[in-house]
């Protein structure tokens, strides 16, 4: 049967974040009227007393831990131990002192960052462990996948209800749009609406444009989270994406038609491509809890530039100042 978050108490760490708002007001709309979301500054989940305080202030049923250090290619190059110590702190501390608690329900939040470099198209689950990760994010993606080992060994000797969805790619509005640790799509379309603003004549994009990318919208995302709550009790982990892949490079060519940038695409192929692909089979999270992505990724797009477009405009608004958009 599926589980009524209406009737429980729910915490939602990265609850303020892109995925978590759209995630918190989602149960909100479902009638959760219980919903914790706790802040960074007044609990480092890294810290593992801050994790048992947390616990004990939330008084959750269900906890989905959504918090994570997460950015691009170029962060996780520059940051490679931190990610791995901090992802792998919040994670695994978190889901012990709700073990302890007696917590009912804990979504162990993955990423398609824990698959190995090259595995068979599409990524399915079965292929999770049969090769190391992607070199440029393996320290994020194994942090993450600790989770998964956690989570099935803590259901095997205490039966405790841990589930490990992975999402893939994320976008919307909302994203983090800073260029220092934004992901792929925030990062092009700011740096095509920036060409077109100031007349550059071309934009330069890393990699030869071979690589391939999965993207699923925020809201699908978030839907997909919660529909996997109410309704998935396996060990197994689970892929959250939209089926569909896209190349860099007409990813690129895409955003410059939607942000009206007229110049040319440079790729740079001195600049690491990451994974070569990305494409999920996503008929589990279908079979199993009826998700399937909805947005149309032209439409999903056109939505998360217009955000960023109105984010600037009232940013550099008189009377304003200039702000930075994260």
């Amino acid at each position: 049967m599926a589980l009524d978050l209406s009737t429980r108490r729910v915490m939602v760490t990265g609850g303020s974040g892109f995925v978590g708002q759209r995630l918190v007001a989602k149960l909100r709309e479902r009638g959760v009227k219980d919903v914790f979301v706790p802040r960074s500054a007044q609990y480092d989940l890294v810290d593992r007393e801050a994790c048992r305080r947390v616990i004990a202030d939330a008084r959750a049923q269900v906890i989905i831990h959504l918090a994570a250090v997460a950015g691009g290619i170029g962060i996780n190059m520059k940051a490679p131990g931190q990610f791995f110590f901090d992802n792998l702190m919040m994670g695994t501390q978190l889901m012990e002192e709700a073990r302890l608690a007696g917590v009912e329900k804990f979504v162990a939040v993955g990423t398609i960052c824990e698959y190995p470099k090259t595995p068979p198209m599409p990524f399915n689950e079965a292929d999770l462990w049969d090769g190391y990760p992607e070199e440029t994010n393996a320290g994020y993606g194994l942090a993450k996948k600790m989770l998964l080992v956690q989570a099935q060994a803590y259901r095997q000797q205490y039966g405790f209800n841990a589930i490990h969805p992975m999402p893939t790619n994320l976008y919307g509005p909302g994203d983090n749009f800073d260029p220092r640790s934004s992901h792929v799509i925030p990062a092009l379309i700011k740096k095509f609406i920036d060409a077109k603003e100031n007349g550059e004549p071309a934009v330069p994009v890393w990699g030869d444009g071979t690589a391939s990318r999965e993207f699923l919208y925020v809201d699908d995302a978030a839907e997909g989270m919660i529909l996997a709550t109410e309704r998935y009790e396996s060990a197994e982990p689970v892929n959250l994406g939209s089926g569909r892949e896209i190349m860099v490079r007409d990813l690129a060519h895409l955003i410059a038609e939607l942000t009206g940038y007229e110049g040319r695409v440079e790729l740079d192929p001195s600049k690491p491509n990451g994974q070569p692909r990305r494409c999920l089979d996503v008929s589990r999270a279908e079979r199993e809890f009826g998700f399937r992505a909805q947005t149309d990724f032209r439409t999903g797009l056109r939505e998360t530039i217009d955000w960023y477009q109105q984010q600037r405009g009232a940013a550099t608004a008189p009377g304003r100042g200039v702000a930075g958009v994260s």
